[in-house]
């Protein structure tokens, strides 16, 4: 999918580059630590594992009780997942590729 016009502009590009930069985990726990709250980081996790949990088809309710999400958050990764910019698929199956 094509990338959303209002997410790209050159301070966003200089982010991703930077993340791109990145050598290993402690690297990005160093950086994601001065760049986002511990609440952002957490949400961002959070949001990755609903995401992994809905494609291997758990419900609402398991999800709910696992990661403590709200029914919102979960309908917003699903709307990503069913209808997004194909982010979270392509994620997931390359860290299902890396596990196996």
């Amino acid at each position: 999918m094509a990338t959303n016009p209002k997410l790209k502009d050159e301070l966003t590009d200089q982010l991703f580059r930077s993340i791109l930069l990145l050598e290993n985990e402690e690297e990005c726990y160093q950086f994601f630590e001065d760049i986002c709250t511990v609440s952002e980081l957490k949400s961002l996790a959070q949001r990755m594992e609903v995401a992994r949990m809905l494609k291997v088809g758990h419900t609402y309710d398991d999800i709910v009780d696992k990661t403590g999400a709200s029914t919102a958050t979960i309908s917003r990764v699903k709307r990503c997942l069913n209808y997004g910019a194909d982010g979270y698929k392509f994620m997931l199956e390359r860290i299902e590729s890396q596990n196996k």
